[in-house]
Parts: C-alpha cells; sequence; structure tokens
C-alpha cells in the first residue's frame, strides 16, 4: 500500500486499531476552487488537471461527477495504473491507464512531494492538480464532487446539478448515512484483522444495505425521484460489489443481485449517460486483487464472475430518469 513520512516513501499497510479495525486516515489537501475567484485558487479555465483510477470507488465520484457536468474541455483527466505494488499508484501504462504527460511523473507519490517535500500521508486518488502553481488543491473525493458540481457551471457543457436547492440538507445527510456502514464498510470488512472487527463491519453493511433496499422499493433515487450526488456516492460502491466486495472482502451474506430494489437501481445508474463510459470493470477487478497482496497474497485475478449491467431494470415504474437543472446556467 505504501505512504509517505515526512517525505521519505515506505511500504507500510494500513495499521488496524486495537480491536483490529481498519481505521481511514483522513486526507490532507482540502483546498477548493472558487468561481467568485476568491482565496489561492480562482476558477479558470484549463487551470485544474485531475488524477484518478477507474478502480478506486472514492477517485471515481469525481471522476463521475466531471463526466456528468461535462468537464472534459476544461479539467484534463489522467488515468494511473491499476495495479498498485510497492511504489504505489503508477503510470505504467496499464491498457485504459495513461502516462503522466502533464508532469512527467513515473509513480504519483512524486506529486505529492512536489506539493510538499515534508508530507506524511497516504498517496491517494483523486487529486485535483494546479498547473500553474504546480501543487495538489485538494484529495477528498466528496470536496471534488461538490466542487465539480458548483464552482465549474460556468465551463460546464451539461446545465445539471446533483445538489438541487431544497434537496442539500438530505442530500448531505444520505451522503454521510452511506459512509461508515456501506462506503466504508466494506474496507473496515475486508481490511479487519479480527474477527470480531469483521462480523461487526459485515453485519453493520448488509443491515444498512437491508435498509436501502425498503427505501428503493418506492422511490428511484436514494433522496427521490432526481439524480443526486448521493447516488454516485452508492454507486461506486454497489458496482463493485458482486465483482469484488463479496469475495475479496468477504462480505458475502448476499450479492446485490440479490436485493431486487438495489439491483435494479444498480442497474439503472450504469446505463445512465456517463455512469458505464466512466466503469471500468476490469482496472476494478485487477486492481483489488492484484494490489491488495495482504488479503490476496498469490495476486492471482480470478476470471469470475461475471456481472452484465446491461440488462434491462424496473425503475421506470417509480417515475422517469431525471437530473435537476443547474440554477447558475440560465
Amino acid at each position: 500500500m505504501g505512504m509517505l513520512v515526512n517525505g521519505e516513501w515506505r511500504t507500510d499497510w494500513y495499521a488496524p486499531d486495537e480491536a483490529g479495525r481498519f481505521v481511514r486516515p483522513p486526507t490532507r489537501f482540502r483546498d477548493r476552487v472558487s468561481a467568485q475567484r476568491e482565496g489561492r485558487f480562482p476558477l479558470d479555465p484549463c487551470r485544474y488537471h485531475l488524477y484518478v483510477s477507474y478502480a478506486c470507488p472514492w477517485a471515481s465520484r469525481a471522476l463521475l461527477m466531471h463526466a456528468l457536468k461535462g468537464l472534459k474541455d476544461v479539467v484534463g483527466v489522467t488515468v494511473v495504473d491499476p495495479r498498485m505494488g510497492p511504489d504505489g499508484w503508477s503510470f505504467e501504462g496499464f491498457p485504459g491507464s495513461d502516462m503522466d504527460r502533464l508532469n512527467g511523473a513515473r509513480h504519483l507519490r512524486e506529486l505529492y512531494l512536489r506539493a510538499d517535500p515534508h508530507y506524511t500521508g497516504r498517496v491517494t486518488v483523486p487529486i485535483l492538480w494546479d498547473i500553474r502553481e504546480r501543487t495538489i488543491v485538494n484529495n477528498e473525493s466528496r470536496e471534488l464532487m461538490r466542487m465539480f458540481d458548483t464552482e465549474f457551471d460556468a465551463f460546464a457543457l451539461h446545465p445539471v446539478t446533483l445538489w438541487p436547492e431544497g434537496l442539500r440538507e438530505r442530500v448531505d445527510g444520505v451522503i454521510n448515512a452511506l459512509y461508515e456502514p456501506v462506503n466504508n464498510g466494506v474496507y473496515k470488512a475486508g481490511f479487519a484483522k479480527t474477527q470480531e472487527a469483521y462480523e461487526q463491519a459485515c453485519r453493520e453493511l448488509f443491515a444498512a444495505l437491508e435498509g436501502w433496499e425498503r427505501v428503493l422499493a418506492r422511490q428511484r433515487y436514494v433522496c427521490g425521484d432526481v439524480l443526486t450526488e448521493a447516488d454516485l456516492c452508492f454507486y461506486t460502491t454497489l458496482v463493485r460489489f458482486d465483482l469484488i466486495y463479496y469475495a475479496h472482502f468477504k462480505c458475502n451474506l448476499a450479492r446485490i443481485q440479490d436485493f431486487p430494489n438495489l439491483w435494479n437501481y444498480l442497474l439503472d445508474l450504469y446505463q445512465t449517460p456517463g455512469f458505464a463510459q466512466t466503469t471500468n470493470l476490469e482496472h476494478i477487478k485487477v486492481h483489488y486483487y492484484w494490489s491488495q497482496d495482504a488479503v490476496n497474497p498469490t495476486r492471482i485475478v480470478p476470471l469470475g464472475p461475471s456481472v452484465d449491467l446491461s440488462v434491462p431494470h424496473d425503475r421506470d415504474r417509480l417515475g422517469p430518469r431525471r437530473l435537476a437543472p443547474s440554477p447558475n446556467i440560465g
């Protein structure tokens, strides 16, 4: 997994707490781009660049928002190699990934060191890079989603918002509710170091999934009748579940396919323009099985399962597919 300590690279795995539970370290770069041109990072076209991994659910949130807003001509994107070895995320030319043509880095940690030569912490994606100042603006996926949704409207090709007025408090509340038991919960199960820690995380995860199964029986999206940021946060976990988390992370009390509403909801999202285009199932499978040798020491990538996300769904019975218009675009 690896991390930097005062600018020096170490190949340390995540350290559990005293009960063997996985603890996710906080992200460290938390500045923001301002459409009002306030502060260090004003909104300018082509000034910022997004580094992501198709494999990482956190990076995929930001990439998906980038696609849904239509920001490809304003914020460039570089995709790292899904195989994360002893040197961390790298640019090695795996099919579907990129070399770092912007900065010429071989490993992602080089960008962290350019931003802070004495950086201590994990080297993660996504990162929003400032081309002008050659530094990292932000590496927190939730904040990058919000920035792309609100601060980049002037350059968005698609006049939509996923944080609509009247639903903002609810969207934020659902994102919070999803995070610990579901988005982070699969990792707490998969990276647990004790039986008790694993069982607690796994049971909390499935209790949450059963709750959302009931919610999605009566509405098309998690916050009601319109697609929001909360759906993006749920999607990036659900689309990896049957393929990865069920076996690799031992989250095997049930598949998403065994929840009729969750499964059809996942199909609905995947078949919404922008979702499939930013979902690379090969990168996802290779990353988890090849990179996480503490969980899969042989690094053997399994041939299955086969998950067909193109089959018809039943979500139209709950209302039409809907994205809210952006309030900032006339």
